[in-house]
């Protein structure tokens, strides 16, 4: 008769002195490397160290683009699982994170962390090149790009590259044409939250941001600080196929179209397409027949300011004309008065 023992079944753990952390296994001890400070695992691409090997492999979705996580209400795809755990909190509404000074709630417990520096006023993150400092270190990682001038940020549909990722949104709805920020007071729609509160000025008539300078009042600080270009003649903005240069970037945008040939402004009565907004408001005064722009000296009407110009020439060259004659004219009386005084 064979003999049967049950050898109950023994569990060894393996302890880590700093932290009391126990592990199964050897290796799940060994891959504990926090208290270390060790990065072993070092990404090909970009050279960025982790403790952890399923960490560098997370990373690795940076540049592959992979997004394996999708939400299953919108479905919108995520390259890391808790960034799609924190994106649910936008379908359920859920806020359990609470500024105890101001009660304000939050979905996320980074967001509630950054926004609590705004009571404090803490800004521990300093930039080592220029000195800003911030209040979290994820703005200062975003920050830094200002320097390298690193772009990660791609446009699936036209290949633009940003340095932030909630600037890559934003552009996308150009192409989708999205307008989510609506106005209260009288309905039109923006694409971006900042020209909504710009366009809010119409309505209340508010310009709370003065030039120095001149003295010309603003409803938005971005606004002056365009308007500075005019003072101090920076062009920071240039063309990179003419090297010409601009003050403000919508003109380099309007300056393009003249590589490009795009005519974007068409003409609805007649078809004609220009690739400025002004041309095409100039070409409907064909159409209208106003003439807007006055002479004041011969009382003429013109529909475009550079005819009134050109025509202004015209009084300018005979104002030049009956000062010459008039000069003219004097030197002879003078030089007849010389005459007779002699023979007196």
């Amino acid at each position: 008769v064979m003999e049967v023992f049950i050898v109950p079944k023994v569990e060894i753990c393996f302890y880590l002195n700093e932290c009391g952390k126990q592990f199964l296994h050897q290796c799940s001890l060994q891959k504990h490397v926090i208290h270390t400070g060790q990065k072993p695992f070092v990404c090909e691409l970009c050279g960025h160290r982790f403790g952890q090997k399923n960490t560098l492999n997370r990373h690795m979705r940076v540049h592959t683009g992979q997004k394996p996580f999708v939400c299953e209400l919108c479905g919108q795809r995520f390259s890391q699982k808790n960034t799609l755990k924190r994106h649910a909190s936008v379908h359920t509404g859920q806020k359990p994170f609470v500024c105890e000074l101001c009660g304000q709630r939050f979905s996320q417990k980074n967001t509630l962390k950054r926004h609590e520096s705004v009571h404090t006023g803490q800004k521990p993150f300093a930039c080592e090149l220029c000195g800003q400092r911030f209040s979290c270190k994820k703005t200062l990682n975003d920050h830094m790009r200002v320097h390298t001038g690193q772009r990660p940020f791609v446009c699936e549909l036209c290949g633009q590259r940003f340095s932030q990722k909630n600037t890559l949104k934003r552009h996308t709805r150009v192409h989708t044409g999205q307008k989510p920020f609506v106005c209260e007071l009288c309905g039109q729609r923006f694409s971006q939250k900042n020209t909504l509160q710009r366009h809010a000025s119409v309505h209340t008539g508010q310009k709370p941001f003065a030039c120095e300078l001149c003295g010309q009042r603003f409803s938005c600080k971005k606004t002056l600080n365009d308007h500075m270009r005019v003072h101090t003649g920076q062009r920071p903005f240039a063309c990179e196929l003419c090297g010409q240069r601009f003050s403000h970037k919508i003109t380099l945008n309007r300056h393009m179209r003249v590589h490009t040939g795009q005519k974007l402004f068409l003409c609805d009565l007649c078809g004609q397409i220009f690739s400025q907004k002004a041309h095409l408001n100039k070409h409907m005064k064909v159409h209208t027949g106003k003439k807007p722009f006055l002479c004041d000296l011969c009382g003429q009407i013109f529909s475009r300011k550079t005819n009134l110009n050109k025509h202004m020439k015209v009084h300018t060259v005979q104002k030049e004309r009956k000062q010459s004659f008039f000069s003219a004219s004097q030197d002879r009386n003078h030089m007849a008065l010389d005459k007779n005084k002699k023979y007196i």
